[in-house]
């Protein structure tokens, strides 16, 4: 019998806002390129192609909102476009957070390093401040 995996001890996704407004972004595109592109078609081209790549990145966060998860066995992970990677606790050499400072604004970045791979995360992945989600992260390491 195939027992479905543990649900993870906390999870952390893409506020349902971000997708919204990455849709609204390509709509206001759209019509921007509509209403200026005075008959050329490079820019009507241009503006669409923007706006076809914000709806792409919006349906992303649609289709995979759970950006990182934590449980006992590890860290599950966003691959690729949609995908899921599973870390487990060993192969999980540091949980960090990088804070930079550009043009006054200070900026907060989770890194997740596994040996040959480094897993980043903003506020817009996880509807969280990183620090707030590296406490927990360390708090469910075993």
């Amino acid at each position: 019998m195939v027992h479905p995996p543990p649900s993870p001890a906390h999870q952390w996704r893409v506020p349902p806002a971000v997708p919204a407004a990455k849709l609204a972004g390509a709509i206001g595109l759209a019509a921007l390129g509509l209403l200026l592109a005075d008959g050329d078609p490079v820019r009507l081209t241009l503006a669409v192609a923007a706006a076809v790549g914000l709806v792409g990145w919006a349906v992303r966060d649609l289709l995979a909102p759970v950006r990182l998860a934590v449980d006992a066995g590890g860290i599950t992970v966003i691959r690729g476009y949609a995908g899921r990677r599973h870390l487990p606790w060993e192969a999980v050499e540091a949980v960090t957070v990088d804070r930079r400072t550009r043009f006054g604004l200070t900026g907060e970045t989770l890194e997740i390093d596994a040996g040959e791979t480094l897993h980043l995360f903003g506020r817009a992945d996880l509807g969280a401040s990183p620090t707030e989600v590296v406490e927990l992260i360390r708090i469910a390491r075993p």
